[in-house]
């Protein structure tokens, strides 16, 4: 699954949710929570229950941003869910402790939003839960659990490398944060491109002028192609000859470098 991008869609909004059909992001998260005021989350469940019958997002992954599931509502979200065969994934909000019940319960991934001071703390637990293969988080929500500032949180260091670091610790899709400031696309590129150096596979985006920035950043150039070809070629060709680890420009070539190499490859189709 490629994650380049994930836009946020507003789930009571018909005219937004017609048109992710024609959007070029990799991800599409139709939201429940924050984008939907409480008076309308019945009508925002019943119109996204009845334009995903109706549209089709082709091989791209759909996902649902549930309510807190300290909330009465995310459990109408997630019979909706249940019953949705074009979603793919939930998005989890203010996640807290262990996820593995709704990934059994529905059969379908999950995406731990970290947005608390509990769920920093306790966020290798969330991520080790059955059905997660990627993780986001908050700052806004973060910043007011820690009574901090957002501006602070916001360029925070240590939170964007914990949440990388606990993703690569297990294996799953590092997604950075949403960049607010949407007239500024020079200040949303030069943090895509922060991101991507701490490891980061893709950015989650709430407008569509964010999205082919984010497309290009977290693509792999060229040459970076090119050396991923190589090094398959070599590792390959090395493994029949029983051979773990080759030398290859110079350079010491081994599994590593062949899972990175492989997943380079993948952007090939795109």
């Amino acid at each position: 699954m490629i994650r380049r991008s994930q836009l946020y869609v507003p789930s009571i909004s018909e005219k937004m949710i017609r048109k992710s059909v024609d959007l070029r992001a990799d991800s599409i998260i139709f939201d429940l929570e924050d984008a939907v005021p409480p008076e309308d989350k019945e009508k925002a469940r019943e119109l996204l229950s009845k334009l995903l019958k109706e549209l089709d997002w082709g091989k791209r992954e759909l996902c649902v941003r549930i309510n807190s599931l300290q909330l009465s509502d995310s459990f109408k979200d997630l019979a909706l869910i249940s019953r949705e065969d074009k979603i793919n994934c939930i998005v989890v909000p203010k996640a807290e402790n262990e996820l593995s019940f709704l990934y059994k319960a529905t059969g379908k991934a999950i995406i731990p939003l970290i947005e608390t001071a509990k769920g920093l703390i306790k966020a290798e637990e969330i991520v080790r839960s059955d059905g997660v293969d990627a993780v986001s988080y908050g700052v806004a929500d973060l910043s007011l659990s820690l009574g901090g500032d957002y501006n602070f949180y916001e360029k925070n260091e240590y939170v964007k490398t914990f949440i990388v670091a606990v993703a690569k610790a297990y294996d799953i899709d590092a997604i950075d944060k949403v960049y607010f400031d949407l007239k500024n696309l020079e200040g949303f590129r030069r943090e895509c491109e922060e991101a991507k150096k701490l490891g980061y596979v893709g950015k989650q985006v709430i407008h569509p002028s964010q999205i082919d920035i984010a497309n290009e950043v977290f693509s792999p150039s060229k040459e970076e192609i090119e050396w991923a070809k190589r090094v398959i070629e070599a590792y390959e060709n090395a493994k029949k000859e029983g051979r773990g680890a080759i030398r290859l420009d110079d350079k010491l070539v081994d599994y590593v470098h062949y899972k990175i190499a492989k997943r380079i490859i993948q952007f090939q189709n795109l």
